[in-house]
């Protein structure tokens, strides 16, 4: 995932809350498109970019213009990945409750919504937390030494 640029922490902790309220609500009602439509929503933010993901454009559009301005920046690639992970469980879950695999559907949607509610409330982004200890355990290749 190609590095973007830096964005402000606070429009991710919006995405992580409305993600929360789309997966508790797939949880309750079992419908499994609307756990589709998040799984492109998640799409969309790990292989297009943030910049094109829908939650992001609402951000930017509808709230960041009615807050101050933040100098805090955080890098994409974390975010991407994270974005990349919720993908597969909202993949796993859609296809899971698709197929009455039902038990797989909840479980892939509980662990995605445990991750998208400790972000929202805590600003703890597991995926982000992977993406950085898969860097740390990687070997530089190609990467400058520091």
């Amino acid at each position: 995932m190609s590095a973007g640029k830096p964005v402000d922490p606070r429009g991710p902790r919006f995405a992580a809350w409305i993600t929360t309220v789309v997966l508790a609500a797939v949880l309750i009602t079992e419908w499994w498109p609307l756990l589709l439509a998040q799984a492109v929503v998640f799409a969309l933010g790990a292989f297009a970019g943030l910049r094109f993901a829908p939650y992001a454009v609402l951000y930017r559009w509808l709230v960041a213009p009615r807050l101050r301005p933040s100098s805090e920046r955080e890098e994409t690639a974390p975010v991407r990945f994270a974005q990349g992970i919720g993908f597969v469980f909202a993949g796993i879950g859609t296809i899971s409750y698709a197929t009455g695999i039902t038990a797989v559907g909840v479980v892939a949607t509980a662990a995605a919504l445990l991750a998208a509610l400790l972000n929202a409330a805590f600003g703890l982004c597991l995926g982000c937390e992977a993406y950085l200890l898969i860097r740390r355990l990687t070997p530089a290749s190609g990467r400058a030494a520091s």
